[in-house]
């Protein structure tokens, strides 16, 4: 079973269905089909040979669904890049790589073989639009041979290059294999709370590079629809919501925490939706129970990380439902393992902990990526024994629900998003004015946690808080840049010299019971 099969059969039985919505746009299983073989054999046309790498810069259309389908039909590599990268941190992801072919949507095309990182690039396509130095995207497409492609995918051929900042501040690629995609695949069609069917519509609101593309292939799987948003709007969603007829919907629970906000959240109709899955981050018990009040009983959350390739455990919305009337303790937890996936939390020796004792959370299963790309060292850190070692502690209770604590290195999450205190630090530092910069997350009613600078000033200098705050973001996505910066004196230090990050955070977290937000 491949995916090209997957969306042949597809094509087959729901050929003139919907697969993709995107504002007044609609793509057919049959034209999605075609159109992605087409562009399969029009890339191995310009001579690329399985394994290598196609970049991607794009927000939400069904261009992306169709080159997603195409490098499966292919053997080709997508390496998709944040749409919210800056430049730079584009060109350390393309430097990291080495893709061939950059295909870039609106906004985008700004790149060039002049561009820092850019020398491996020998193709250039624009999704829309005319750009000099970009061919055609449709052209592209128009080029292709309609022939199915003699394609047969080993469970470790490379399929992506899921991106994120390393904890040193550097871009790190996780290796997701044609394996883990298929496992991936199964876990999330094996466990859906309430399955999808054909004709059903899944919103993707966040972006199809991210955790919500993981969706994609399973929901097509199925014969449902997928109905993509470039950008969330609270009231024009719930608007949707009921123009569309949508299903399911997938959000990180900043986006929940607008909806509750949203007055017209009191008399929106949203008798078609039957999941609200939430993840990326976690989310305050407090507002799990107003959303299941105000939203209704359709929640279902879970975690996962882009090493694992897919969700690794669920809180479903019996679980939901449970908790709200006789276990309120477990709106804290992220759930139990699902389908395939083996999780243990354990402790410095290995030995693993229950009860109020707190350790690692550690992984493993078919959907467990196979090191990051160009990192060995790096590799063989968070993968011992076959067990990924996620960085998350965590306490379990007799039941297997799992509870995160906070987390063994600095990471933030802030809005679903990774953030490394190290890389936003890096940045401070290039101001003219910063002496000592601390990075922390700080509590946060939308996004769950949010970037705080602390930072120490030259002697004499005079640097605001805005300064700061437009230096970072004209560097550094707006995601990871400081929301607010207190300035001090000086920053603690431990007894070594090092700068003493918990003590700086303290203070923000005092009174919370977890510090993970």
């Amino acid at each position: 079973m491949t995916f090209a099969y997957f969306l042949r059969r597809a094509a087959r039985y729901w050929g003139d269905n919907p697969a993709v919505l995107y504002r007044d746009r609609v793509l057919t299983f049959r034209q999605l089909d075609e159109r992605s073989t087409r562009l399969a054999n029009a890339l191995l046309a310009l001579g690329l040979r399985k394994g290598d790498r196609v970049a991607i810069q794009s927000r939400n259309c069904p261009e992306v669904v169709e080159i997603e389908c195409a490098l499966y039909k292919a053997g080709l590599v997508k390496a998709a890049l944040n749409p919210r990268f800056t430049a730079s941190e584009a060109s350390d992801v393309v430097e990291n790589c080495a893709p061939r072919v950059l295909i870039a949507g609106p906004g985008y095309t700004g790149y060039s073989g002049a561009t820092p990182g850019f020398g491996s690039i020998e193709h250039y396509f624009a999704i829309a639009g005319s750009t000099a130095g970009y061919g055609a995207y449709e052209s592209l497409i128009e080029q292709g041979a309609d022939t199915p492609i003699d394609y047969a995918p080993q469970p470790d051929d490379l399929a992506v290059l899921h991106f994120s900042s390393g904890s040193t501040g550097k871009i790190k690629a996780a290796m997701q294999t044609y394996g883990n995609r298929l496992a991936s695949l199964r876990k999330l069609i094996l466990t859906m709370d309430r399955p999808a069917r054909p004709g059903d519509r899944l919103a993707l609101i966040g972006p199809i590079t991210h955790a919500s593309g993981m969706l994609m292939q399973p929901y097509l799987f199925l014969g449902a629809t997928l109905v993509l948003f470039e950008k969330f709007d609270p009231a024009q969603f719930l608007a949707d919501v009921s123009r569309l007829k949508l299903t399911h919907v997938f959000m990180v629970p900043a986006m929940i925490n607008m909806l509750l906000a949203e007055p017209t959240l009191a008399t929106a109709d949203l008798s078609s939706l039957r999941t609200l899955a939430y993840g990326a981050a976690p989310m305050a018990p407090a507002r799990i129970r107003e959303a299941w009040q105000r939203i209704g009983p359709i929640l279902s959350q879970g975690y996962g990380t882009s090493e694992s390739t897919s969700g690794v455990m669920r809180l479903s919305t019996t679980d939901h439902a449970i908790a709200m009337e006789t276990h309120p303790e477990r709106l804290a937890s992220c759930g139990r393992a699902l389908g395939e996936t083996e999780v243990r939390v354990v402790n410095e020796h290995g030995e693993e902990v229950s009860g109020d004792e707190i350790g690692e959370l550690v992984i493993r299963g078919a959907d467990v990526f196979q090191g990051y790309w160009g990192a060995p060292d790096l590799t063989r850190e968070v993968l011992i024994d076959g067990w990924l070692h996620t960085g998350d502690l965590a306490r379990v209770d007799a039941e297997g629900y799992v509870y995160l604590v906070d987390r063994k290195k600095d990471m933030i999450i802030s809005g679903g998003f990774n953030v490394y205190p190290n890389e936003v630090e890096a940045t401070l530092y290039q101001h003219p004015d910063v002496m000592e910069a601390c990075v922390i997350s700080v509590p946060d009613e939308t996004w769950g946690e949010t970037v705080k600078a602390v930072v120490a000033l030259w002697p004499g200098r005079q640097a605001s808080a805005a300064d700061l705050i437009g230096h970072c973001r004209a560097r550094i996505a707006d995601y990871k840049s400081p929301r607010s910066v207190d300035f001090v004196a000086e920053l603690p230090k431990n007894a070594s010299g090092k700068l003493a990050r918990k003590l700086v955070r303290e203070q923000y977290w005092a009174g919370e019971s977890r510090r993970v937000n």
